[in-house]
């Protein structure tokens, strides 16, 4: 593991140290636990942001697409 410094604002740094004690755990591992967190939902908003642009393409309809969608038609009774 590699040794960094953070600066926290003093309520921040409040807050972290009554969730250390209540989870009797360190500071380091909860900033650990929390970075891997939001990291780990970061990921998650890039893929759904990156599925959203996906899907939005989709009505995008090519002049070669526009063919198979005549075919898939239901037909007129």
């Amino acid at each position: 593991m590699e040794t960094i410094q953070v600066v926290l604002d003093k309520e921040l740094l409040r807050a972290a140290d009554q969730a250390v004690r209540k989870l009797k755990r360190n500071r380091s591992a909860l900033m650990r636990d929390a970075l891997r967190e939001y990291l780990r939902r970061l990921e998650i908003r890039t893929k759904e942001d990156r599925d959203r642009e996906g899907y939005g393409r989709q009505h995008e309809i090519g002049a070669d697409q526009r063919a198979w969608e005549a075919e898939a038609a239901w037909p007129e009774k």
